[in-house]
């Protein structure tokens, strides 16, 4: 982590009634879903999950940007025991997103790239500005889609997109995403906490254990998924490729892939 942005500061959460707004604030790398901030979601959310009070979830991005993914520079060949970890802590993010008894709602604007987009694939309804950008772009770094991406982004598109966003890796705009299924409403630019806010409130005002248990149903599946991806993930940490891919990343450069 840079010299800018204390730990304590890359979430940042508020309440307004019964709803918590959780806002990822690392701006200086464009939101990116870096270490401590994973460690911010699982003290944030371990402590709404035990609230009666919250009713509902909003999480956005601060600066006009919903998350450009993970921090780069934070990549890099890891030992398997380092590789682990990295899951054990991502992963407790994923499912405390997917169990939660909570709706969860996400205002995206700018990018939801690479774990941004993971994260926005977690949440129950999906707002965008209409000039949000979407990217899948885990094997630009030679890895795979990870937090959960292999599992739900088919549940939330269909095998067929999702197989194009994730092999392809390219970029796409909120008006595509909406009609693929992968965004639930558009709102205009600078718009989308307010359209979130509304939203939150409406499942704020129904019934809490039926939705609880419509969520509890609807994660059915995550705990395999995350043991295969991990597993995967595992292998190609170690692969010349990722280290490449990461390193091609940092200077700018097109990376030259072996396959090894």
């Amino acid at each position: 982590m840079d010299d800018m942005t204390h730990t304590a500061d890359m979430l940042l959460e508020t309440r307004h009634g019964a709803v918590a707004v959780l806002t990822m604030n690392y701006p200086q790398r464009r939101n990116a879903f870096a270490i401590p901030m994973r460690a911010a979601f699982i003290d944030a959310l371990d402590r709404i999950e035990g609230d009666p009070s919250v009713r509902a979830i909003v999480l956005t991005g601060a600066a006009g940007m919903f998350s450009s993914g993970g921090d780069i520079s934070g990549m890099g060949r890891k030992t398997v025991a380092e590789g682990r970890e990295r899951f054990r802590q991502s992963h407790r993010v994923i499912r405390l997103l997917l169990q939660s008894s909570k709706p969860i709602i996400a205002a995206i604007e700018g990018w939801a790239a690479g774990a941004g987009l993971s994260l926005a694939c977690c949440c129950d309804t999906v707002i965008a500005a209409e000039d949000a950008q979407f990217l899948c772009s885990f094997n630009k770094v030679g890895l795979l889609p990870d937090l959960g991406l292999l599992h739900t982004l088919p549940a939330r598109v269909g095998m067929g997109h999702a197989r194009q966003i994730m092999l392809y890796g390219e970029t796409f705009g909120a008006a595509r995403a909406h009609e693929i299924g992968l965004v639930d409403h558009i709102v205009a630019k600078g718009a989308t906490l307010e359209a979130a806010m509304e939203r939150a409130q409406r499942f704020a005002d129904m019934a809490p254990l039926p939705i609880a248990m419509l969520r509890r149903y609807l994660a059915q599946g995550i705990e395999p998924a995350l043991d295969l991806e991990r597993d995967l993930q595992l292998s190609l940490f170690q692969s010349d490729d990722h280290a490449e891919g990461a390193a091609a990343f940092m200077e700018k450069r097109r990376p030259a892939f072996k396959g090894r």
